[in-house]
């Protein structure tokens, strides 16, 4: 049995589940075992499913293939609202009016 974590965060809370998980276990299964909906019902519980998965902040490019590790943080990423790029670019539109 391995003992991770899994973390989940809005702009206002988090939540940091400990769980202990039989050796083979993949960080999506991970997720699911943790009951996010449960703790964040506001977030469809469709996000849990289908979310970007990382490891202590490396992404996973497919998480269903990496076995957990003892201690591993598996962390659940949210969909961008907004394109960075798209961010950038109003940021500098703002500021060159302001000049």
């Amino acid at each position: 049995m391995l003992r991770v974590e899994v973390v989940f965060a809005l702009p206002q809370r988090q939540r940091i589940v400990a769980l202990t998980v039989p050796e083979g276990t993949t960080p999506r299964q991970a997720v699911a075992q943790a009951g996010l909906e449960a703790l964040f019902p506001e977030v469809p519980a469709t996000t849990f499913d289908e979310a970007a998965l990382g490891i202590f902040g490396k992404a996973l490019r497919d998480p269903e293939a990496y076995a957990l590790r003892e201690g591993d943080r598996v962390e659940v990423y949210r969909p961008l609202e907004i394109d960075p790029k798209a961010a950038r670019a109003a940021r500098a539109a703002r500021a060159s009016q302001r000049s």
